[in-house]
């Protein structure tokens, strides 16, 4: 038995950030029927790579979920939708404010069905608010939050991070918000609505940030290859690429100077004898390290480091991490079987549980393909769902 096996969650939402929320429920067992609209369902389906015409992007952040299409803008389609949330425990959805009003499937008229709802709704800025009217997306978010503004090297263009941080974030947040949410309904019955905002997920993220700038008024400028914090902490230069070196704390720089290096003088070095001191002086300190790194390969230095317990790792493509042995063993990387892509692989499950493991149950669904099997269980007939299907009411 999966841990959330007996939760039923309807899913109203595309892209990534609710699909990502809503993939990780079911991968512990919730039952998650995705509501698509009519004309081409999520939009992620129409986002490349696509094989044997179906998108990839959609097949990673969809899997072990019904389909069903509904054109919510119908009175008939919104009763279906009424009698499904009626049975369900938790709603999300990550429309703009204001729309899930005037479909009338926001949470006081679902309420009303179901009170003991959970209904989380994801959007760019929330649902109150000066900004809430607009519409928000992970780039957005990277730049007002200020985080563009540390990545990056100084003095040169903002960067954005290599993924949708904020896009994952914000469906991360809402998983933990909707579990609490359903333990609060397991003590009291009463269900409540999750307001999340994509713009605001990441900022008590900014830990040591905060830290400056909350007690001195520091303003946090791009930090690069390196720590805000400790040092050396960051990228550094061997004879054929770079690695990670984690010097985090004091004992182990002081294993990195006498077994890594064998330059036990560093210790003594007065630029660099406390953390303090090597951040003060991190650009002298890398050029030295530099230096002295420039005669071995990556490889060598990390062996090295391995061998006196310094956290070190290579600085590796995705295509060498989803070949390293040791994500393979650890199951990170999955296979299964798509009815018309074939044999697909994606990634695994970061938390492994020693009793309740998470399963891939089924791929992505097709568009649609079980909203005959859904309606079904409502007792609508084959008449009936032909003839709402005629008429544009479901798809």
């Amino acid at each position: 038995m999966l841990p959330l096996q007996d939760i039923k969650v309807l899913d109203v939402s595309q892209i990534m950030a609710g699909p990502y929320c809503t993939m990780v429920l079911a991968d512990m067992g919730a039952e998650v029927i995705k509501v698509e609209k009519l004309n081409g369902g999520d939009d992620s389906r129409q986002m490349g790579p696509y094989v044997n015409g179906e998108s990839t992007c959609f097949s990673q952040i969809n899997r072990n979920k019904k389909s069903i299409s509904l054109n919510l803008k119908d009175e008939r389609a919104r009763q279906i939708f009424y009698r499904l949330a009626a049975d369900a425990d938790v709603i999300v959805e990550n429309y703009r404010p204001g729309v899930t009003k005037s479909l009338s499937i926001d949470y006081d008229t679902i309420k009303a069905i179901n009170p003991g709802i959970v209904y989380c709704s994801i959007s760019g800025y929330g649902q109150t608010g000066p900004y809430s009217h607009k519409g928000g997306f992970d780039l957005v978010a990277q730049g007002m939050t200020g985080l563009m503004s540390m990545t990056g090297e100084e003095g040169r263009r903002p960067l954005k991070t290599g993924i949708a941080v904020y896009d994952i974030g914000g469906g991360l947040t809402a998983v933990y918000s909707i579990l609490a949410a359903c333990i609060h309904k397991m003590k009291t019955g009463a269900g409540q609505h999750i307001d999340i905002a994509i713009t605001e997920c990441g900022l008590p993220w900014f830990t040591w940030e905060a830290a400056a700038y909350f007690s001195e008024g520091t303003v946090p400028g791009p930090t690069g290859w390196r720590h805000r914090v400790s040092a050396p902490y960051q990228a550094v230069k061997a004879s054929d690429g770079y690695l990670m070196l984690g010097c985090a704390n004091q004992r182990t720089w002081e294993r990195f100077c006498q077994d890594v290096l064998k330059r036990e003088e560093l210790m003594q070095d007065p630029r660099f004898i406390t953390n303090q001191d090597r951040g003060q002086h991190v650009e002298e300190l890398e050029a030295l390290l530099e230096e002295l790194m420039a005669d071995q390969t990556v490889d060598e230095w990390l062996v090295l480091c391995d061998s006196a317990g310094v956290p070190a790792g290579p600085i590796n493509d995705f295509a060498q991490a989803m070949q390293d042995e040791h994500y393979l063993a650890r199951g990170m990387v999955q296979e299964m079987e798509h009815p018309v892509m074939g044999k697909m692989k994606t990634i695994g499950f970061p938390s492994k549980f020693s009793e309740t493991p998470s399963q891939i149950r089924s791929p992505a669904p097709l568009f649609a393909q079980h909203t005959n099997e859904v309606l079904d269980s409502l007792g609508f007939s084959e008449e009936e769902l032909d003839a709402l299907r005629a008429e544009g009411c479901i798809k």
